[in-house]
């Protein structure tokens, strides 16, 4: 029973160590240029100011989108804006994954002492997604403000796993999509197929026709991203089961692409290729 605990013990700590010493060498890495970091950042703001501004000109000529008001949409806005930072950041290295698959260098991962995924996904992480963190968090307390909604801390915590529960939502729609190079050769139309479906995540489901409905609900689930969550805020007399739902839903299709992603992985170092 000790030696259960011990080693129990020594694998919680064991991983968050691990990925403290591999980001910190990717940091300090990219630090040695950090023009190209500053830049970076600065890109990520003006791509995300470029998108407000379009939007903003959009309820120039409409004062709604079916119904929705100008600051509901922002707050859809800037939440989906921080629920794919997670993605952005700390997951990025999906979209590498086809070219050392490609390549055989995905190889080397197969022989450390590592879970795959966990060694693969931490060795890189991507500073510029904090320029998107950043203008996210200023849209929705702007939105959050000329909404007048109570800030308090049940509104807080649920603010957080409702993001939480987002964001899985989009790191499992990457994850899925970046494991299929290890059974298609041309993978990288998937990845940006699904990714750009992730600007629909800012606007509600009712503007989609019942057909679109289903599938951005139950086949590629973008509504989960942020309009189900968003309800909790702006329109709790229209709360469906599938809000409620979304941390169950969230985490499942996260263990679902974990799974996907493994046995792709799996696969790989199986066939020696």
């Amino acid at each position: 029973m000790a030696d259960k605990k011990e080693k129990l013990h020594r694998g919680i700590l064991y991983y968050p160590r691990i990925y403290r010493m591999i980001i910190t060498q990717d940091i300090k890495s990219k630090m040695h240029y950090r023009a190209d970091f500053f830049i970076s950042i600065l890109g990520m703001l003006a791509t995300n100011i470029a998108g407000f501004v379009a939007f903003w000109l959009i309820f120039q000529s409409f004062p709604s989108i079916s119904g929705w008001s100008y600051y509901e949409m922002i707050f859809m806005y800037a939440f989906s804006l921080l629920a794919l930072t997670p993605a952005q950041i700390f997951f990025d290295n999906n979209w590498t994954l086809r070219f050392y698959v490609l390549s055989g260098d995905f190889v080397k991962y197969c022989f450390r002492p590592l879970n795959l995924f966990f060694y693969f996904i931490s060795e890189v992480i991507d500073l510029k997604g904090i320029g998107q963190l950043a203008f996210g968090s200023i849209m929705l307390v702007y939105a959050w403000a000329h909404l007048g909604l109570a800030v308090n801390v049940q509104m807080i915590l649920l603010l957080i796993a409702a993001l939480f529960s987002a964001s899985l939502i989009m790191i499992a729609m990457m994850t899925i999509a970046s494991a299929t190079c290890f059974w298609i050769i041309n993978s990288g139309i998937v990845m940006v197929f699904l990714f750009r479906f992730k600007d629909y995540a800012k606007y509600p489901m009712t503007i989609f026709n019942p057909g679109f409905q289903f599938v951005f609900t139950f086949l590629i689930p973008i509504g989960f991203i942020s309009y189900y969550p968003s309800l909790f805020f702006l329109r709790t007399a229209e709360l469906s089961v599938l809000s409620w739902l979304s941390p169950v839903v969230a985490v499942l299709f996260f263990l679902l692409a974990y799974k996907i992603w493994m046995r792709g992985a799996t696969k790989y170092s199986g066939t020696g290729s």
